[in-house]
Formats: structure tokens, C-alpha cells, sequence
């Protein structure tokens, strides 16, 4: 074969042009993979990388990941209408069973408890200033025909439940004596006439030689007590001049005079 001058110096540089070429094209793979292209961010990273919005001036009560708290229930306080009171009554007037204090009208029938006092053999006093204004209850009672005002100066009838010695000594008080005693108020005013208005007590004319300790059994009685009779009521009346009344028997309890008939034993 007849070679062309200058070929062959040509042949080789092509040779080697396209060697260096296959070689930089498998190099290149190569600077590829070791230079890989940045990948996109991740949503959870898109997200960490956005800075939070600020909250300063900002106040919440409820956290945003949480269920909202009920709010708290305020104490229930019940409400209570005030029950109205009785309504005051008029005070009474004193009776034969009433009585608080020495000074009182009528002095401690009872106890605490409510049991009744027991006697005792005090002998009284007509000076007992207690004694003394249930007299002028009596009085007074008289000169307005009005028994009521002079129950206290009657015996008590828990203390002649304690004394008598029958049976149904309460019902004896009230049918018997305490009805007796309103009559001879009565009597009395009637037999003072138009004077009676104005009469008041001067006295008592009481002879304590007359005064006796009534032992148990000597009137019907489960108890003893003091007994005088046949005192008399002194009287003032209104034209200056006195009368007297008589005051049958009066009897003791716990150291007090009563008065158990005021005329005469019926």
C-alpha cells in the first residue's frame, strides 16, 4: 500500500484528540456525583427555618394545643328568707302562778327545771315589800270590781297542789277557792258603794299572836304552813275617813303571806 507523506503524523493527532475526548467524558460522571445538586427543603424544615411570628404585647388564657378549660363555677351560697318573728303580744297582768325575783309580786314558784319549789318553814312578814303591793292589788281590785288585778295576792296554785291533801287539788283551787275569792271582790265593791273608786290600803291589821304552824294532816293538808285569821283590811277612802274589811285567813308558802279567804270560809 503506498503510504501518503504526512499522513501519518495527521492520523496520530486524531488518535489522540479522541482519546482525550473519551477520557474528559468519563471523567465527567465523576465531578457529577461528587458535586450533587443542593435537594429541596423539607416542609419540616421549610418550617423550622420561618421565624415565629412575635407575641410581645400579646396576653392568651387558653394554650393554643389545648382544649379551653371550662371556667371555674363561683360557690353557691344559698339564700335564706329570715323567718318573720311573732308578733309582740300585749304583756299580761300578773296571775297567782307568776313570779321572778324577790322584789317580784309573786317570788320563784319553780325551779330551773320547772319542778316546783318545796316549802319551807320561814315564818312571814307583813313588812315584805313584795307582801305589800300584792295587798295593794287587793285594794285596787276592790275600788274597780275587777278580781283580775288581785290574783297575785292569791295562794299559788302550784303551791296548793303541793299542800292539799285531795284528790284533784288544781280543780279544788279553781272551782272553790279562786271563785270564791273574785265573788267577795265583788261584795265588797258593792258594799263601799260610790266611795269605792276612791279607796286605798292604809293597813293591814294582822295580830301575829294569831299565827300558827299548821302541821301536816290538821287541815286536810299533805304540808305544813303558817296560818293567821281574821285580820282586817284598813282602808282609806277618798272623804278622809277609814274602813276597815276583813281579811279571813291568809296562809304561807316559802316564807310569804297569802290570801286563801278573803270572807268568810265558804
Amino acid at each position: 500500500m503506498t503510504r501518503t507523506p504526512g499522513a501519518a503524523p495527521v492520523t496520530r493527532r486524531l488518535a489522540i484528540g479522541a482519546l482525550v475526548v473519551a477520557l474528559e467524558a468519563c471523567a465527567e460522571p465523576a465531578r457529577t456525583s461528587a458535586n450533587p445538586a443542593p435537594a429541596a427543603a423539607t416542609p419540616a424544615a421549610v418550617a423550622s427555618a420561618t421565624p415565629a411570628p412575635s407575641t410581645a404585647g400579646v396576653t392568651s388564657s387558653v394554650a393554643p394545643s389545648a382544649s379551653p378549660s371550662p371556667p371555674a363555677t363561683p360557690p353557691v351560697v344559698d339564700a335564706i328568707t329570715p323567718t318573720p318573728g311573732p308578733t309582740p303580744k300585749a304583756a299580761k297582768a300578773p296571775t297567782a302562778d307568776a313570779g321572778s325575783g324577790a322584789e317580784s309580786l309573786v317570788p320563784e314558784l319553780l325551779a330551773t327545771d320547772g319542778t316546783p319549789l318545796p316549802q319551807t318553814r320561814d315564818r312571814p312578814s307583813v313588812d315584805s315589800p313584795s307582801f305589800k303591793r300584792r295587798l295593794e292589788l287587793l285594794v285596787a281590785a276592790i275600788a274597780h270590781d275587777d278580781p283580775e288585778r288581785a290574783l297575785p295576792a292569791f295562794f299559788p296554785r302550784v303551791a296548793y297542789e303541793q299542800v292539799k291533801g285531795i284528790a284533784k287539788p288544781g280543780r279544788d283551787w279553781e272551782q272553790r277557792l279562786i271563785a270564791a275569792f273574785r265573788r267577795n271582790i265583788h261584795e265588797y265593791h258593792q258594799l263601799l258603794g260610790r266611795e269605792a273608786p276612791g279607796v286605798g290600803l292604809a293597813a293591814l291589821v294582822l295580830d301575829e299572836r294569831r299565827v300558827r304552824w299548821m302541821d301536816p294532816g290538821t287541815e286536810g293538808n299533805r304540808l305544813g304552813y303558817h296560818r293567821v285569821t281574821r285580820s282586817r283590811l284598813r282602808l282609806r277612802l277618798a272623804s278622809g275617813t277609814e274602813r276597815e274589811l276583813e281579811l279571813t285567813s291568809l296562809i304561807s308558802w316559802r316564807g310569804e303571806w297569802y290570801v286563801v279567804h278573803l270572807h268568810g270560809f265558804g
